[in-house]
Formats: C-alpha cells, structure tokens, sequence
C-alpha cells in the first residue's frame, strides 16, 4: 500500500442511518471515531462522500455525522448494498482522480465490505477504519475485516490514517488533529 495523499482519496461514509445505528455493535463507539475523522477530514480539506441505504425506509444519516460533513459533500441514495453499484456514486468518485478510498460506516459485513471489494476490483487503494466500521454482530464485522486484508485492503485506525495522511508533524492540520485524538 502506497500513503493515501490528500489529493486523490476519498472519505466514504457508508450508511449511517438513524434506524440502522442503535442496532450495531458498539454502536456510540464508533460515531465517536467517525465525528474525529469528519472533523479532521475538514480541517485536512479532504474529501467525504455519503451514502444512504433506502432512507425512507431507514432514515437520514446520523445529524451528529452529518452535520460535521463539509458543505456540498454529496448525499448518495442507494439500494445497492456495493456504493459502486450505484451510478450517482460512480459520478461522484469520477469527479477527481482519486486513487483511495478510505471507508468507515455499517454495516460491515454487508454494504463496507461488497464496496471495498468492489473498489479494489476497480483498481482503487482501500482503507477501511476499523474502529469505525460494525455489523449487528461483532463476529461479522471482524469476519468481513479479515476478508478485507486478505482481498488488499488496509485495515486500520483512524489515528494511522491521520498521520499516514498528515505524513509530518510540520502539517499545519497536525495541533488541531492530535488534540482531536487524544
């Protein structure tokens, strides 16, 4: 795996949907992972793209996610369980050369997992943040992680991201990022 650079990855919040969060394992856990990684996502002028899985059905994104999303981030609807499934998905990973994917959201066995092996098939890099990713089960979520490495995925922490991303304590994001993972 090369170091993801700013320029060419994407942040992918998979499905964090109002009737789908107080299902998970670890469920408040890992909003709070993934609240860090919005914020520095912002403060590093990265990427982030959303998607909703059927949200009339299982609502919005969490407004506590959503609201720290940076403006004109898109807002995908989708039925597909892969986001690459999905042609407006498609469109937006268009939009830039992007290289990496870097995925957080649920469920992790199911819609993380189909789009990681869906991106690395379309020669993306992908880096999932496994401390923001869960299934209803836990046994799943760490089953569909394991496949992931195994297909060439990373499997890391949000803090290896954010300093893989940063790559020098010089960055001019690095005060305000290390206070937001302390």
């Amino acid at each position: 795996m090369n170091f993801p650079k700013l320029a060419s990855t994407a942040l992918v919040l998979v499905d964090v949907q109002e009737k789908l969060i107080g299902a998970m394992a670890e469920g408040p856990a890992i909003c709070e992972r993934m609240k860090i990684m919005l914020q520095a996502a912002g403060l590093l002028k990265l990427d982030v793209i959303v998607t909703e899985q059927y949200p009339r059905g299982l609502g919005n994104t969490v407004t506590e996610l959503s609201e720290l999303t940076p403006e004109k981030t898109p807002v995908i609807e989708k039925t597909t369980f892969s986001c690459l499934e999905e042609p407006k998905f498609n469109k937006a990973i268009q939009r830039k050369p992007y290289k990496t994917l870097v995925l957080m959201g649920i469920e992790g066995h199911v819609c993380v997992l189909q789009t990681a092996l869906d991106a690395l098939n379309k020669g993306f890099e992908v880096i999932i943040l496994a401390d923001t990713v869960s299934s209803r089960r836990t046994e799943n979520c760490q089953l569909a992680l394991a496949q992931l490495q195994q297909a060439g995925a990373a499997v890391l922490p949000t803090e290896s991201i954010l300093f893989m991303l940063m790559r020098d304590a010089k960055h001019p994001a690095f005060r305000e990022i290390s206070k937001l993972i302390r």
